[in-house]
């Protein structure tokens, strides 16, 4: 038998509410300079509760003592209505918490529901309240954006109101030169492959990983910087290394990834140029890494995307498919492309010069 959670919470109240501990001394509310929520024990009546609730849509109760539902807010004609209203003053709400915002979009892609036109327009003037809130819980509100089975729609709404540059900056200024500079032109395309992939596995009920995601997010930053780092004259492999630590360390200041999928973004990147090069030697190598797939799903999202790869997403394909000795063939075909190490002139070991023999005799 499965074991079933069941949530238990007390209902709670409005912040400027005077309750007996604040009679006392002991203030359980406390807000921010900005008016953001900081500390939340003021507890109060059903009716409080649901006063205090984001949205109308979210303040119903169900009584189980006679099967009805309570509804002090409107909620249900706003259900019928298919409209997101806040709770109060949409200004005053966002303030407490900012996260509200992206609460909106998120119901307003999975519902299918229109955003209230006072709920709505201050979105485009608060969005720089989310720099205030911890970086680790936005990681968690992106994944719920994300990963909701509707992510495509939900990027586009993000873009529609402004928010996608308070949650990744270095995304928004790429999309936003796409076609000017290299891994602007493409990013776009790969974000919204990634996101339909996503969507589908999930409807699919299969795993999804928040790597592969934030991979196909900062791909265009990290083209970038590789770019910029190898003008300065570093290396490839270094340039790249160096350039996924940069454009992670800098997310990380807006949405705090967790290091075990940093460490998967960092594997997905890596494995691209040694994919694209398609080294004979190292094909076996490859193929056995442990985030190999994740690597190669991504490289064909890049070649969908218009990304010109050499066709290195299809030679991935068909080798993974063919047989051992079809495996053998195509591996023993890359010795004949220039740049495998085939058909190099190889130069000649000079020889050392031989010196003449010295006299030793000081008379002579």
């Amino acid at each position: 038998m499965r074991r079933e959670m069941i949530e238990v919470a007390t209902f709670r109240a409005s912040h400027d509410n005077t309750t007996q501990d604040q009679k006392h001394g002991r203030d359980k509310s406390q807000h921010s300079d900005s008016g953001r929520i900081l500390r939340d024990n003021v507890y109060g009546t059903m009716e409080d509760d649901a006063l205090r609730r984001d949205f109308t849509v979210n303040a119903l109760y169900y009584d189980a003592r006679d099967f009805t539902v309570v509804d002090f807010c409107n909620g249900v004609q706003d259900i019928e209505d298919e409209v997101l209203r806040l709770i109060g003053d949409p200004v005053t709400r966002y303030h407490e918490d900012p996260v509200r915002m992206l609460r909106a979009l998120r119901f307003k892609a999975k519902l299918d529901f229109t955003i209230d036109q006072e709920t709505a327009d201050p979105i485009f003037e608060l969005g720089h309240l989310l720099r205030d809130i911890p970086s680790a819980r936005l990681f968690d509100e992106i994944l719920k954006l994300l990963q909701s089975g509707q992510g495509v729609r939900t990027f586009e709404l993000l873009q529609d109101y402004g928010l996608l540059k308070h949650l990744f900056p270095a995304t928004h200024h790429c999309l936003e030169t796409r076609g000017m500079e290299t891994g602007g032109k493409y990013s776009e395309d790969l974000i919204f492959s990634a996101l339909r992939s996503t969507d589908k596995r999930i409807a699919k009920d299969r795993p999804v990983t928040p790597a592969f995601l934030f991979a196909a997010l900062l791909w265009g930053p990290l083209q970038r910087q590789f770019r910029d780092l190898q003008e300065q004259g570093v290396p490839p492999v270094p340039a790249m290394q160096q350039a996924a630590m940069i454009v992670l360390d800098n997310q990380c200041a807006h949405t705090a990834i967790p290091k075990r999928f940093t460490m998967t973004i960092r594997d997905i990147w890596d494995l691209q140029y040694r994919l694209e090069r398609r080294q004979p030697k190292q094909i076996d190598g490859l193929l056995a890494h442990p985030k190999f797939r994740a690597a190669y799903d991504f490289l064909v999202l890049r070649e969908e995307s218009g990304e010109q790869l050499n066709h290195a997403g299809q030679w991935w394909t068909e080798v993974q498919e063919s047989s051992d000795q079809s495996r053998n063939e195509m591996i023993r075909s890359l010795r004949n492309q220039p740049g495998n190490g085939n058909g190099r002139k190889r130069r000649r070991r000079r020889q050392p010069r031989k010196r003449a023999p010295q006299n030793r005799n000081p008379e002579s």
